[in-house]
C-alpha cells in the first residue's frame, strides 16, 4: 500500500510517497517545489493573492504527481505559514476548489505530538524519557514523554523566518543589540517551558527540522550524503560558537558555510540563537539529530491508527471545517492526554 504526504510550509511544498504495507514507512519518491511563502507574507502574516496562486498550483501539480505514483489523494496538512494567515480561509478554498485537495491545518501542539511519535519510532524505547525540539519557520515546538505519544506538548511563537522578519528586517548582519533583543525575547517565551522540561529530566533530547539538521552540520555532524543512519549530534558548546560565526556575516556569506543552504541563510542567525538558547535554558549540554520528522509522524499514525480515524479525532481544519472552526477560535486544543491542552490554558 502506498501513501503520500503533503507538506505546505514556510518555504517548500514537499510530496513524499513512501510504502506502508509494513510497520515503518519506506519512502519511494519525494518532490518539492520551493515557494518560499514566508518571503513574501505582507504585514499581519497576510499571504497576497499572487503567492495564493502559485500555492494552489504547486498543490494541483503534486497532487498529479501522486496519481502518477499510485496515490489517488495524499493527506496535505499546512503548517504556520497558513495556520497563521488572516486570509487562511481563502487560502483553504482556493486549494479545494482549484486544485481538489482538502488542506488540513495542523495546530503546532498537533505537530510537536506527531514529531513526537516519529523521534520516539526512530530513537526506539532504549531513549528512554524523551525530549522534542523543532524549529520552523513560524514555529518552535517543544514536547517531552516517556511513551509513545507526548506527555506534554506546546508551539511557541519562536519560528525562525518569523523572528528575522520581527528583529532583524533591514539589517544584514543584524546589530549587536538587535540580536541582544532577541535572545532576551526568546528566553521570555520559554522560560515556563524550559522549567518543566528541566524538571522532567530527559534521558535523551532530539532535535528534528531542517534548521537543526543544517545548524549540525555547520557544528560539525556528518552530511546528508553519509545517510541517514549516520548518527548524528551536536552539543551547546560547538553551537555556542556557530552563533557568533552566523552572527558576523551576511546571509550571502552565510550560505558559503558548511550545511548552511542560501534559502535558509537568512533565517540560520535566528534559528541558531533559539537553538542555543533552549540548550541553555534547560540545561542540555548535547542533543541527537533525528531524520524522521512531521511528515514521518503523519505516516505512522496512519498505519498504527488507521488511514483517516486518528486526524478526524483532532477535528483538523479543513475548507468544510473552518465556518464552525472559526466560530470556536483558533485550534489550539486536542486530544493529547489533556496536558497539552493544559499548558496552552495555562498560557490564556
Amino acid at each position: 500500500m502506498r501513501m503520500g504526504v503533503l507538506d505546505v510550509g514556510s518555504n517548500t511544498v514537499r510530496l513524499v510517497i513512501a510504502e506502508t504495507s509494513g510497520a515503518v514507512p519506506l519512502p519511494v519518491h519525494t518532490a518539492k517545489r520551493r515557494l518560499r511563502l514566508s518571503a513574501h507574507v505582507e504585514r499581519g502574516l497576510h499571504l497576497p493573492p499572487e503567492q495564493v496562486d502559485r500555492l494552489v498550483e504547486a498543490v494541483a501539480d503534486a497532487r498529479d504527481e501522486g496519481r502518477r505514483w499510485g496515490v489517488e489523494q495524499p493527506f496535505a496538512f499546512a503548517t504556520a505559514i497558513v495556520r497563521d494567515a488572516p486570509n487562511r480561509a481563502e487560502v483553504l478554498g482556493r486549494v479545494a476548489a482549484e486544485a481538489g485537495v482538502p488542506l488540513h491545518v495542523l495546530p503546532g501542539e498537533v505537530e510537536a505530538e506527531l514529531t513526537f511519535l516519529a523521534a520516539r519510532r526512530w530513537m526506539g524505547w532504549r531513549a528512554g524519557p524523551l525530549a522534542l525540539l523543532d524549529i520552523g519557520g513560524g514555529s518552535f515546538e517543544v514536547a517531552f514523554g516517556r511513551s509513545r505519544l507526548p506527555d506534554f506538548a506546546i508551539a511557541l511563537p519562536l519560528g525562525a523566518n518569523r523572528l528575522t522578519r520581527e528583529f532583524f528586517r533591514g539589517q544584514d548582519p543584524p546589530s549587536p543589540q538587535r540580536t541582544r533583543l532577541l535572545r532576551r525575547h526568546v528566553r521570555h517565551q520559554l522560560r515556563d517551558v524550559a522549567a518543566r522540561i528541566r524538571w522532567e529530566a530527559p534521558r535523551t533530547v532530539v532535535v528534528t527540522s531542517r534548521m537543526f539538521q543544517q545548524l549540525g552540520r555547520l557544528c560539525g555532524a556528518a552530511p546528508g550524503r553519509s545517510g541517514p543512519f549516520t548518527p548524528r549530534t551536536m552539543t551547546r558548546i560547538d553551537l555556542g560558537r556557530a552563533v557568533d560565526r552566523l552572527a558576523a556575516l551576511p546571509a550571502a556569506e552565510r550560505a558559503l558555510l558548511p550545511g548552511i543552504s542560501l534559502a535558509r541563510a537568512g533565517q540560520s542567525l535566528a534559528g541558531a540563537i533559539v537553538a542555543h538558547t533552549t540548550m541553555k535554558l534547560m540545561g542540555i549540554d548535547e542533543v541527537t539529530i533525528c531524520p524522521w520528522a512531521l511528515r514521518e509522524g503523519v505516516m505512522l499514525r496512519c498505519i498504527e491508527d488507521g488511514s483517516s480515524d486518528w486526524w478526524d479525532a483532532y477535528g483538523l481544519e479543513t475548507q468544510e471545517t473552518r465556518p464552525a472552526q472559526a466560530a470556536r477560535g483558533p485550534l489550539l486544543l486536542h486530544p493529547l492526554r489533556g496536558t497539552a491542552a493544559e499548558a496552552v490554558g495555562a498560557e490564556r
